[in-house]
């Protein structure tokens, strides 16, 4: 196999990355643009010893898994990898990832893995989006053959993959909503009537930043938060005026102002110009005010059958003492509060520590506790290890179950070493990354854990991500 070459190819599986697995001559071929199932034609643009890359160029015979497109920009803005994969099979396959690292990575041959818990609604299922503006407008190919001359205008969407000098003007999304396309239709058309300029990182020059739209599914509630580099109340005053004139059931509308370098939709200073400055929505009966800097997990509705799925799992009595570690905004935390005696949540964010506190108090609930620690230190003592008594554990008992929800990255080691000099007799594991967490379930599980189950769960349909969440029962 040779660079530049084209091979026909039977696409096997999902890689895990938006890319499929094929075979060619004894070597693994990533090949992009097709899946499982499909007979292509493929050009090959990198080859190393192990492995190859290669596009599918034609497909000779469709698989019967693959389906339509829904949306025009498919193939271009690259958020939706899967769209052309029927969702059962994206669910089959996403299983079969979760079983893969979990063996290869953690040694766990004959562990239980359930089948996924799937969104009802596999599109529209997004509360937040973040569009960038760009004066560089990204080019279809139908305007790359034209002879006609091609203006460039301002430009407000998604980046296109590995191009962030480059923004795709959306003209349809299935991600939030209708409403939310039409938001940014209209945002768009503004500015350009207006003559605006984009914010560039070469020159550190120009007004507009992002458009960050929060949409709460519960509630219907819906926040529009326009990013700027700086503060100009005529420009927002106008802007409220002609979005509430079209947007009526707009329930707040904020400016985040920043003056930093980096493209981050996030502001440090922020000035209200209509509403409250948040949303409220509702997980499993609990409500939460969302702010526009204010971390809350992605799709709503599948986020309670995340947190049904861990609650269930976590098997809670009413005497259960519950620390829930990397406990953010409390989220998790309310949710199992009303099954067990107390839940402590320990976070390293003062931010999040706050808006956790707020959220108890808006629902009422007394038995949360939320406290600030670098979990690598302070989780337990080495000068009274019998009795735990220091630190944060000093107004608190020992826990009876331990619910980790890390980032991508996973727990620390050190963390891994508290979690398990404190015994607790559940651990119950989340993660929005099968392959950090079936590397720290084998040390778990050398600390004198046994792994009873997995349920993996889908929180983004059409794409590569997977949630997952383990239970494991200290071995007696």
């Amino acid at each position: 196999m040779e660079k530049n070459s084209e091979v026909t190819l039977t696409i096997e599986s999902l890689s895990g990355d938006g890319t499929t697995v094929a075979h060619h001559e004894g070597l693994v071929v990533f090949v992009e643009d097709a899946v499982p199932g499909d007979i292509v034609k493929a050009k090959v643009w990198k080859v190393k010893k192990n492995f190859a890359e290669a596009r599918a160029v034609e497909i000779l015979t469709p698989s019967p898994h693959r389906v339509e497109a829904r949306c025009k920009h498919f193939g271009t803005c690259g958020g939706c990898r899967w769209q052309t994969l029927e969702y059962q099979a994206q669910l089959d396959f996403k299983r079969k990832n979760v079983v893969d690292v979990f063996k290869r990575i953690g040694g766990f041959d004959s562990v239980e893995i359930l089948p996924v818990v799937g969104c009802d609604e596999p599109y529209y299922y997004r509360n937040k989006m973040e569009f960038t503006f760009s004066n560089e407008r990204w080019l279809t190919d139908e305007e790359m053959l034209t002879k006609d001359e091609i203006k460039q205008e301002l430009a407000l969407g998604l980046h296109i993959p590995e191009r962030y000098d480059k923004v795709l003007n959306v003209e349809e999304c299935y991600l939030q909503s209708e409403t939310s396309t039409h938001i940014l239709t209209t945002v768009r058309e503004i500015f350009r009537l207006w003559g605006m300029n984009a914010y560039q990182t070469r020159t550190h020059e120009g007004y507009l930043r992002h458009l960050v739209i929060r949409e709460a599914k519960r509630t219907g509630e819906r926040m529009i938060n326009l990013v700027t580099t700086h503060d100009w109340e005529e420009a927002m005053q106008n802007l409220t005026k002609l979005l509430l004139k079209d947007f009526p059931d707009t329930t707040t509308i904020v400016n985040n102002i920043t003056e930093r370098k980096s493209m981050v939709a996030i502001g440090d200073k922020e000035k209200v110009y209509h509403g409250e400055g948040y949303i409220t929505e509702q997980i499993g009966g609990y409500i939460f005010h969302i702010s526009a800097n204010s971390f809350f997990q992605t799709n709503t509705l599948q986020t309670e059958k995340l947190y049904s799925v861990t609650k269930e799992l976590a098997k809670l009595q009413p005497s259960d003492v519950v620390y829930d570690l990397y406990s953010g905004t409390g989220t998790i935390a309310l949710f199992l509060s009303d099954a067990v005696e107390r839940v402590i949540g320990i976070e390293v964010v003062d931010s999040a520590i706050a808006d956790a506190q707020r959220n108890a108090e808006l629902n009422k609930v007394t038995n949360c506790f939320f406290l600030k620690g670098n979990l690598q230190e302070g989780l337990y003592s080495k000068k009274d290890p019998e009795q735990t008594k220091t630190g944060w554990l000093k107004e608190h008992p020992k826990p009876t179950v331990v619910v980790l929800d890390p980032p991508r990255s996973g727990v620390h080691p050190k963390v891994i070493e508290q979690v398990l000099k404190l015994k607790p007799e559940r651990i119950v594991y989340v993660s929005c990354n099968p392959s950090t967490q079936a590397r720290d379930a084998k040390l778990l599980a050398e600390g004198g854990y046994s792994l009873d189950v997995v349920q993996p769960v889908d929180m983004f349909p059409h794409t590569d991500h997977i949630e997952a969440v383990a239970r494991f029962s200290i071995v007696k």
